[in-house]
């Protein structure tokens, strides 16, 4: 895609998994996703619409892959952060 070119997205967060979730490339894809990602996604929660185009960075998600995703599937699932929690091993010295 060319750095002209931009799509739009709708995107829901997961009631069932904290940082989860689902863009679409239509306002209506929402109700065109396969049951199964939905039976583990749960209720979605629109969250808002935006434009993407490359040079437009996401949080936790590559640009360039979602709308890559949405072209050709639709739909884009971006995962929880898999999260390391910080361990305090005593003083070093």
């Amino acid at each position: 895609m060319s750095a002209e070119q931009s799509i739009p997205c709708w995107i829901y967060r997961s009631s069932k998994k904290d940082e989860m979730y689902l863009y679409t490339a239509s306002e209506e894809g929402i109700n065109e996703m396969p049951e199964e990602l939905m039976k583990m996604f749960g209720r979605a929660d629109f969250v808002m619409e935006l434009e993407l185009h490359e040079g437009r960075p996401l949080a936790r998600a590559d640009v360039t892959a979602v709308m890559a995703a949405l072209k050709d599937q639709g739909f884009f699932l971006q995962m929880p952060p898999k999260l390391e929690p910080e361990l305090y091993h005593g003083n070093e010295d």
